[in-house]
């Protein structure tokens, strides 16, 4: 008797860099860990969906277990530090999230120039 779909229930995969640098540097040198865990959140359910996540803060929260205040005040922390990118259609609108990995950019640089 199947009770999980390995395809609903996988485990997501991320950079070495996401838990061995970014983990310590939000949760221990910003403190702050509720971005940490959106920045996991939306990585990994851009991962599941293939491309941006349409979410509100309401429903980002109840996923994650956090209170709507800590999603939005994480959300404004993470595009601040250019982690995430936000696209609205309009002031109203749904937001669309995807996160950024600026260390595999900083990575293509260098091997671009042959280092």
């Amino acid at each position: 008797m199947r009770c999980y779909s390995n395809m609903r229930y996988s485990m997501a995969t991320f950079d070495h860099y996401v838990l061995d640098t970014l983990m310590r540097d939000l949760v221990g040198h910003d403190h702050k860990p509720v971005s940490f865990l959106v920045y996991l959140w939306i990585a990994a359910e851009q991962e599941r969906r293939g491309g941006e996540v349409c979410v509100s803060y309401r429903e980002m929260a109840e996923s994650i277990g956090v209170s709507k205040s800590s999603a939005q005040a994480a959300v404004a922390w993470l595009v601040k530090r250019k982690l995430l990118a936000a696209r609205k259609e309009s002031v109203t609108a749904t937001p669309a999230y995807s996160a950024r990995m600026p260390w595999r950019d900083t990575a293509k640089r260098l091997v671009g120039r042959g280092r």
